[in-house]
């Protein structure tokens, strides 16, 4: 639910002959289960979301709070706008009237009673413990506080499952919801704030920590079910359920087992939830929404899609190569593989159609392309953010780690397209369609803020002066530009960030779960060891079995988590193997990233599919096959560092050219045509051999490729369509 208080300066209306294609791609979808206030409502819920914004620029650049008691606070905020904006049941049509189900208003009108009463208690604390007690008394803290807490919590859930109401109406399970986190929140601030936070996890922890935390972690999971989708929670439930059930399941899932208790007195602390993922989406993440929701305000998402058209749109099958460089910029400035698909997908996927591409094909370009958005530096997605919280490798070094495997995932996609297009003989868009090169040439400065932001990091800056930097030259650009950012802009940028931020803050919270149930029972210690006794046999099947993981955790969620629980899971295993921790937080962060493009659960695919109009489950088996290069290239980091940037200038650059060549030869034989022939079964398993033999990247595996390529040419030559009159003329 964004709104339309723009700026009053309209921009000047582009010449005809200019073409503009994109218009509105930096429009931030609305999600079916959003909620449309009107009036006073309205008004209230972007009040909020600009107050959420602005709190987390003031803490991070100005007056900084305690960390613990900010994370609280940032997810808190999170929960207050989630619930008022995201529904937990549809809404009714039309034909329905205003509401079905009247008897849950009534329930939801009990419920609040014990919320309110809740959060009486959390006021009747703060004065206790100002009055200097030390200890808050056990009977208290659950009969008057944890169980009206959990009746409150988990009847307004449960509740609002069947509260369904018109779109623009508010919910009354949400209030109590809403009351609920507040209670949650304000209970941790008061106990994480004095001694008793050093008794978390141990028999001596106040009971009412165990109580707000049972609460506090069903509110983030019913938060992430809305705004997510149920994959991350099922997930999460079943770490869950392991806590409890471990000390009855064989081999080396078993372990000694924790009380209820004692496991959420410390669930809801840095070694959970207030953990690794918290601490990013509370600094870096945050940060980088509001920096996108500046440069949304601002337009730069049509200027990038339309220099993309200018510069690419031309070549054969324009729209899809349009549609890769697109996808690589506007990922850049959009955390999500499924965001990406969306924003420029609803423009690109028309236009592949138009030129030829099949339905599932046009989706899986889209799909395979704003995926890779998610590995292109600088920013890269909010995993690279955890990567550097998770190993203390500093950002920058994963940025530089991060530019050679992109530019091999681009091509490979780049490659994949073309030979599509030569094999079904398809043109690209004429002059008269695109928009010109040479006016767009003249706005070139919109790339300002993220220059800008990429020179602050390397000149040292932190990671936060250098995004608020860039968020502030993306306000000065504007004004050279036709969309100027007045106050009025400026607003609408955090009112958005605002609301962006709520699902990518959830997920990270909901992945905490998730971290902690690892960290605390030690599960990731013994995969590490699985992984250890694999590799005794062959390192390369320990490296499948790690794939194959990675992937399977991170199907059906969004990058952010599926990294941070591969990389809690995986990572550690890699690590022992001798593996160096960047290299193996990539192996890892790769898959994570391209499970989105994996079937069976691809929900970057599916949002493809959804605009192209395709079969869900063909267009992600094509958008697999298109990013075939993903699931290859992570395997030659740990034969080649100098794809990592981990050697000399000069390999560097050798593994550079010959991995390229190598996608090259690999896209040939996924699409069986190259040397501008197609080819037949052998050519391309010799395509194939090639391939893998230059991506390897060592002398003798390069030469043997480039032999297995120049046979291959010589093949492709004799089955040119123009072999024979050459042939004959001469």
């Amino acid at each position: 639910m964004t709104t339309d208080t723009h700026d009053k300066n309209p921009s000047p209306a582009a010449p005809e002959d200019d073409h503009m294609l994109a218009h509105g791609v930096d429009e931030e979808p609305v999600e079916s289960n959003r909620r449309l206030y009107t009036g006073w409502m309205l008004q209230a819920v972007i009040v909020l979301s600009i107050a959420y914004s602005a709190f987390h620029l003031y803490s991070l650049n100005i007056a900084p709070m305690e960390t613990w008691s900010f994370r609280i606070v940032h997810v808190c905020g999170a929960l207050i706008l989630g619930f008022l904006l995201y529904t937990g049941a549809q809404f009714v049509s039309g034909q329905e009237g205003e509401a079905r189900h009247r008897w849950t208003t009534w329930i939801a009108a009990v419920l609040m009673l014990p919320a309110l009463y809740t959060l009486y208690q959390t006021f009747n604390f703060h004065q206790m413990i100002a009055a200097g007690t030390m200890r808050l008394p056990p009977d208290l803290e659950t009969w008057h506080f944890g169980w009206p807490l959990l009746v409150a919590t988990a009847g307004a859930i449960v509740l609002s499952w069947f509260h369904q109401r018109d779109r623009a109406a508010f919910s009354l399970p949400d209030l109590v919801l809403i009351l609920c986190s507040i209670a949650t929140a304000a209970y941790f601030l008061e106990v994480y704030n004095t001694s008793m936070r050093m008794s978390t996890g141990t028999s001596f922890a106040p009971i009412g920590i165990s109580f707000a935390a049972i609460a506090g972690t069903a509110l983030i999971m019913e938060m992430t079910r809305r705004v997510a989708g149920l994959a991350l929670v099922v997930i999460a439930l079943i770490f869950l359920a392991y806590v409890f059930l471990g000390p009855y399941l064989p081999g080396f899932l078993s372990y000694p087992g924790l009380s209820i208790q004692r496991f959420f007195s410390q669930v809801y602390t840095d070694a959970g939830v207030l953990g690794p993922t918290t601490a990013v989406s509370s600094t870096y993440i945050i940060l980088f929404i509001i920096f996108a929701a500046f440069l949304q305000a601002s337009k730069v998402g049509d200027y990038f899609v339309n220099f993309a058209f200018a510069c690419a749109g031309r070549s054969r099958g324009g729209p899809a190569k349009v549609a890769i460089f697109a996808s690589g910029l506007m990922g850049m400035i959009n955390g999500t593989s499924a965001g990406n698909v969306v924003s420029t997908g609803s423009l690109t996927i028309p236009l592949m159609k138009r030129v030829g591409y099949r339905k599932q094909t046009a989706g899986a370009v889209e799909a395979a392309a704003s995926t890779g958005g998610q590995i292109m530096p600088p920013i890269m997605g909010a995993g690279a953010f955890i990567m550097a919280e998770i190993t203390g490798i500093p950002y920058t070094d994963i940025a530089i780690a991060a530019i050679i495997p992109a530019i091999l995932y681009f091509a490979s996609v780049f490659f994949m397209v073309d030979f599509e297009a030569a094999k079904l003989g398809m043109r690209g868009m004429r002059s008269d369609e695109l928009p010109r090169f040479k006016t767009l040439a003249k706005q070139i400065y919109l790339f300002a803020p993220i220059l800008i932001l990429v020179v602050a990091l390397f000149m040292g800056y932190s990671v936060i002066r250098a995004g608020t930097l860039a968020m502030v030259s993306a306000v000065v650009v504007s004004w050279l530009s036709p969309h100027k950012m007045g106050i009025r802009s400026i607003l609408h940028a955090l009112e958005l960030a605002g609301i962006m931020s709520i699902q990518i803050i959830a997920v990270c919270a909901c992945a905490g779960v998730i971290v902690g149930v690892i960290s605390l029972t030690g599960v990731g210690a013994r995969f590490s060891a699985l992984l250890l006794s694999v590799a005794e046999h062959s390192q390369l099947l320990a490296l499948v079995f790690a794939m194959l993981i990675s992937i399977m955790l991170g199907m059906g969620m969004p990058t952010t988590a599926a990294y941070a629980v591969a990389a809690s899971v995986v990572a550690p295993g890699l690590v022992q193997l001798g593996i160096e921790p960047l290299t193996a937080h990539f192996f890892v962060f790769y898959f994570a990233v391209v499970s989105a493009i994996t079937p069976p659960v691809a929900l970057a695919s599916y949002a493809a599919a959804g605009i192209s109009g395709a079969n869900a489950m063909e267009t992600s088996v094509a958008s697999f096959r298109i990013g075939l290069a993903a699931f290859i290239v992570p395997f030659m980091f740990f034969y080649n560092g100098a794809l990592l940037m981990d050697a000399s200038v000069l390999a560097i650059a050798r593994a550079l050219i010959t991995a390229t060549f190598g996608v090259y030869l690999l896209s040939g034989a996924v699409q069986g045509w190259i040397f501008q022939a197609g080819a037949p079964r052998l050519t391309r398993l010799l395509l194939l051999a090639a391939a893998l033999m230059m991506i390897a990247g060592g002398w003798i595996s390069d030469l043997a490729g480039i032999a297995l390529a120049v046979v291959t040419y010589f093949m492709q030559k004799q089955r040119r369509p123009d072999h024979g009159k050459t042939v004959g003329a001469s």
